[in-house]
């Protein structure tokens, strides 16, 4: 294994670009690239400079989907004649699809300095030294965990909201997901350390934080207990609910077989936890359920729909749903029709099945014909943006409280409007009238919604209220947070006072149960 202790600075800074393809885990993942990049001397390449001008193109790719391979390979090949004119620029590939793909990318892409995979992040500075100094190609794909990422610098990408994992891998074994074989069995981070980052976040003005996971509510199923009707997934979210400053709090995503009534209180019972919930659905027959190993039925989905609209009555709920798995019939698609009409999603990401080697589903018989995928998913798409559009409608003379975002709306320019996430992460898009002085991206507002869309709100009359913040004025000054390498012996969840430095993981379940 290759040892990865911080690089000495480079002798001229260089500059890196990386661009990110995939989930969310991606780019937080990508905010921890930069992190050990800018602390090895390179520097981040200047806003607005096209790719190919930096020193360092990093390439932080996905699997999930087969498109990811033809997008990452052009990519490549538009860089082939600028590597061939500028020698000495150095491109990287990391992420899930070069864990998968490993020799191939050098194989297919041969004028590529680095691969790495999933596992060892931190080892890319010292992997670029010793592509330069041995004149090719290095390529590591670890098969298991390196360091923690969360435990690397990071150097992130908004002043007022953050990413912070607290897991990474998967336990589950669904016949279409390749992420389990290229993420690794899950492994939980110590409580402490979790919200030591939130912490650490919150003291640099940012407001909002996502809890990551790649099955997020299944957080500590090595040390809680469910017999105690307590999970330390729930547990956590009470913690955040202490940290002072911390203004809005959400997670992704969760898995049906994990969600529990505590998660659901706990949500509830916590003022900074968002009224949203992101919650794969997959498909909404049993049938197809069970071929893709899914540890749930549409029942059971409905009855967690169900008790949080019970909980939280204006919590948005949105999903994933596949189209086309092999051996769906049109039956099995009006279930899914079904589940999707009495769930009233405020938004669903819809894909059509795409067969990934190296996973169970990929062999299956009855594969769906492209025309009927087609077919489904443009019929899937209308009911969804139906729903979505009666939703946002029904936002029109509320007053919406606002997190103003960078980067949401793009014909802001040309509407002279600004958008931001309301609390139920609705996109709004809205006119910065009727207060003094400017709103900024991490600033909060109040507007009064005017009218719905499918995908946004819009709110064109005065703000009613602005509040100015600390992640407005870094954003202003063109600051972000930089999150510094985390160590070992942080304290456990809770009040860092009250915890001894050993607990965590190996917390007992009595004591993770006494947290609020």
């Amino acid at each position: 294994m290759l040892e990865s202790p911080p690089v000495a600075p480079l002798a001229r800074a260089r500059t890196f670009a990386i661009r990110t393809h995939g989930c969310q885990m991606n780019v937080h993942d990508s905010e921890r690239l930069a992190g050990v990049l800018v602390e090895a001397g390179w520097e981040p390449a200047p806003e607005g400079q096209a790719v190919e001008d930096a020193d360092l193109v990093v390439f932080n790719t996905c699997a999930v989907r087969e498109n990811a391979d033809n997008k990452l390979y052009g990519q490549l090949g538009r860089l082939a004649p600028v590597k061939a004119a500028r020698p000495d620029q150095q491109i990287a590939v990391g992420g899930c699809l070069a864990q998968k793909d490993r020799s191939t990318v050098t194989a297919r892409a041969p004028w590529v300095d680095v691969v790495f995979g999933t596992h060892n992040v931190g080892s890319l500075p010292t992997l670029l030294e010793r592509a330069r100094h041995n004149g090719e190609a290095q390529v590591e794909i670890l098969e298991a965990l390196e360091t923690f990422p969360s435990h690397l610098p990071a150097r992130r990408d908004s002043a007022y909201s953050g990413w912070v994992s607290i897991s990474v891998g998967c336990n589950n074994t669904c016949t279409f997901c390749i992420v389990p074989s290229l993420r690794g069995k899950e492994v939980d981070r110590r409580p402490g350390e979790i919200l030591g980052e939130v912490e650490a976040l919150v003291a640099d003005g940012v407001l909002e934080v996502t809890l990551l996971g790649q099955n997020v509510n299944a957080y500590g199923v090595s040390f809680d207990d469910r017999a105690t009707g307590r999970t330390a997934f729930a547990d956590l979210l009470r913690a955040c609910g202490d940290v002072e400053g911390l203004e809005r709090v959400r997670f992704t995503s969760p898995h049906p077989r994990d969600f529990t009534s505590d998660v659901i209180t706990a949500m509830a019972e916590t003022p900074n936890v968002c009224p949203q919930l992101h919650m794969p659905l997959q498909s909404g027959s049993d049938r197809v359920l069970k071929a893709m190993r899914r540890s749930y039925r549409a029942r059971r989905y409905l009855d967690i729909v169900a008790e949080v609209r019970e909980a939280m009555p204006d919590a948005a709920l949105t999903t994933d749903i596949i189209v086309g798995f092999p051996g769906e019939t049109e039956a099995d698609f009006a279930e899914t029709l079904r589940v999707v009409e009495e769930s009233r999603f405020a938004q669903a990401f819809t894909f059509q099945y795409s067969p990934r080697p190296g996973t169970p589903a990929a062999t299956l018989p009855d594969q769906v014909p492209k025309a009927v995928v087609q077919d489904r998913y443009e019929r899937l798409v209308a009911l969804q943006e139906e729903m979505s559009l009666a939703g946002n409608r029904e936002q029109v003379g509320r007053e919406l409280e606002l997190l103003v975002a960078t980067g949401e709306g793009r014909k802001d320019a040309a509407t002279r409007r600004m958008s931001g996430r309301a609390r139920d992460g609705r996109l709004v898009h809205f006119t910065p009238t009727g207060v003094a002085g400017p709103i900024r991206p991490g600033d909060v507002v109040t507007v009064r919604a005017t009218y719905g869309a499918p995908h946004h709100v819009v709110a064109d009359g005065d703000v009613l209220d602005h509040r100015r913040t600390r992640a407005g004025d870094a954003h202003e000054a063109g600051t972000r947070p930089t999150t510094p390498r985390v160590g070992l012996g942080l304290p456990a969840m809770g009040k860092p006072q009250d915890q001894p430095a050993e607990t965590g993981c190996s917390v007992p379940s009595s004591a993770v149960g006494s947290l609020t």
